[in-house]
């Protein structure tokens, strides 16, 4: 979940760039922040903070920093408070490291140096490999044998970079389990966690695999195996969204901007699906027959397993293929039974989650067919799998996931129209209709961007005051209750869940009273007669209600609710894109309301490239 840049320049200073960069990692995690170059006599010098990147800026503008060659790094706490003194980068005299993971067997290893007379500055895991590799230093081997010896007592899921003292020709990264990758361009080479960081400064790109190390040095990037073997690994070009300008337009947060960028983004995906000739939608190749697979198994974490459940509502029923959709955490512990003739599919905004990437291994050692569902072409998960289809949200940077979850909701859309046409569940009539249905879209979910007021000030009146808000929803509506509820968490740190609305006669009803606002999801469907019980039998015990339907839907109420948000007649095929909007909002809304911080929550970190 750390973001880490390393940058070997040519006579140039590398302190802009590595903050740059820094500032564009700062999603993966805030808790602190620092870099350290080589001074002018190859001595190591460090600077480093607590809190956001911006106290690091601070401490730069007090006592600046120059050199031709350094190492960032933004830090997402695990082991060690979030003090300077955990910071990275770690270093003794010798070396400096930026680490991204977890050593699971750093205990171990740190009793074994203390016997030997290091003395530790951190509570983090991450210093016995700085001092690990100055170990090894001192006992004479070079950085090259020293990599290979600390590579080999490690164990657990890592990304590291060092710094040499007395090297300024020389990086050196290492990989298993948690991405990093080598670019090059504008006369540096450099080492990141993603392209995101790597694309101001990087035109080609190299991911490394697992237990890949690389040398940089003024002569090029040399990628090697575990056993010190030179390895070609392919070169591709940094997408171009990676290299235009990533700021907020203008726009207080980079959420909001996200999600007015919605009706585009699913356009945009919706684009590299459409099929000329016939009008219908084209998934992209794969190595197998997705149609002629006899189950498939969706692994997810957070908002892309709520996108994932919903997909498995319109799969089911319009290809009537069987879906299981599972949260990667628990996917590999429950010992899951695996149909050989099924298609385990993963989704994730990064491609990188380290929770999915352990469940695809996992189905890829079952001999499972593999189908990765990702937003970054090159992510590990994308490299996984035997085939992926994109999303086209571009560069999300609000720690809260908006335009890549309704991408997600495209993609599988059009997933299951296509299935469902191949598998002879529904005619070609039924096809068209449903892809007209998708290309109008953009055009509902702009018109609920115009109803921004009108959703401020619900947040503010109804949502922001409270201490817990109930999400309701039925049929493909009831996982975005649940990611509405999860986004209000998220943002705001107001408690919130997501329920079926026919559940919360089950237990929910009893936390009802008029301090309770409960946000029910009521496009007018075939659902809806059971919707309006629900509403009647909250509003009846004094709850707020905040009504979000269409106004065919607002003229059966029988009581006025506490605040209504009308969104336009949509199919109910499509509502749950539609309605996505609307719920980002109300937490968007809140959270500015309490004065949280809305693209950067506590605790939170973008992209889970930990256990």
């Amino acid at each position: 979940m750390c973001g880490i840049i390393g940058i070997l320049g040519k006579n140039n200073n590398v302190v802009p760039q590595i903050m740059a960069g820094l500032k564009l990692l700062e999603y993966r995690g805030y808790d602190s922040t620092g870099l350290a170059i080589l001074d002018g006599q190859g001595a190591l010098v460090r600077r480093r903070a607590s809190g956001k990147i911006s106290a690091l800026v601070q401490k730069l503008e007090a006592d600046p920093l120059s050199g031709d060659v350094g190492i960032g790094h933004t830090r997402w706490a695990t082991h060690g408070a979030a003090t300077e003194s955990n910071a990275h980068p770690l270093a003794t005299d010798k070396v400096a490291v930026v680490h991204n993971g977890i050593i699971e067997n750093y205990r171990d290893i740190k009793n074994e140096l203390l016997a030997k007379g290091h003395v530790f500055e951190s509570q983090t895991d991450s210093e016995v490999a700085a001092r690990l590799m100055h170990q090894m230093l001192s006992e004479g081997m070079g950085p090259h044998e020293a990599t290979m010896a600390v590579l080999a007592r490690l164990e657990g899921a890592f990304s590291l970079v060092f710094l040499f003292a007395g090297r300024p020709d020389l990086l050196i990264g290492a990989r298993r389990g948690s991405p990093l990758a080598v670019g090059s361009g504008q006369g540096s080479l450099c080492l990141g966690s993603d392209a995101i960081a790597l694309g101001p400064f990087c035109s080609e790109i190299v991911y490394l695999e697992d237990d890949d190390w690389v040398e940089l040095t003024s002569r090029g990037a040399v990628v090697r195996t575990a056993s010190g073997q030179e390895a070609r690994r392919p070169v591709s070009r940094i997408d171009s969204s990676y290299q235009l300008n990533l700021g907020k337009s203008g726009y207080r947060h980079f959420m909001l901007k996200e999600t007015l960028e919605q009706p585009q983004v699913v356009g945009d995906t919706l684009s590299t699906l459409l099929e000329n000739e016939s009008g219908g939608l084209e998934l992209p190749a794969l190595p197998f027959d997705l149609a002629k697979a006899s189950r498939l198994g969706i692994v997810a974490c957070g908002t892309s397993y709520y996108a994932s459940l919903v997909g498995k509502y319109w799969i089911e029923n319009l290809a009537r293929l069987p879906v299981d959709v599972d949260v990667a955490s628990e996917f590999r512990y429950r010992n899951p039974v695996l149909d050989p003739k099924g298609v385990s599919v993963f989704v994730s905004q990064s491609g990188e989650t380290a929770d999915t990437l352990a469940a695809l291994k996992h189905c890829k050692a079952m001999g499972q067919k593999l189908l990765s569902i990702v937003n970054v072409r090159g992510s590990s998960l994308a490299r996984e799998a035997d085939g992926t289809f994109l999303t086209m949200a571009g560069p999300e940077f609000g720690v809260a996931s908006t335009k890549a979850f309704t991408a997600q909701l495209t993609l599988l859309a059009a997933m299951a129209i296509n299935l469902g046409t191949r598998r002879g569940v529904i005619g070609r009539a039924e096809e068209s209709r449903l892809t007209r249905l998708l290309l109008e879209t953009p055009a509902h979910m702009a018109e609920i961007l115009t109803k921004d007021e009108a959703i401020k000030e619900i947040a503010k009146t109804v949502i922001a005051p409270a201490r817990d808000v109930l999400y309701l929803g039925r049929g493909h509506n009831y996982p975005l209750a649940m990611e509405g509820a999860l986004k209000l968490k998220e943002l705001s740190y107001i408690h919130a869940e997501g329920y079926p609305s026919g559940e919360i006669k089950h237990g929910p009803i009893a936390l009802v009273d008029e301090t309770v606002p409960v946000v029910i999801l009521a496009p007018t469907d075939q659902l809806f007669p059971k919707i309006l019980s629900n509403l009647e039998e909250v509003q009846t015990r004094g709850g707020q209600i905040v009504f979000v339907g269409d106004s065919r839907g607002y003229d059966r109420l029988t009581r006025e609710p506490a605040g209504r948000i009308i969104v336009g007649q949509v199919d109910p095929f499509v509502a749950p894109i539609v309605y996505a909007i609307p719920v980002q909002l109300l937490a968007y809304h809140a959270a500015v309301f309490k004065g949280t911080d809305v693209d950067q929550p506590r605790n939170l970190a973008k992209s889970v490239t930990v256990e």
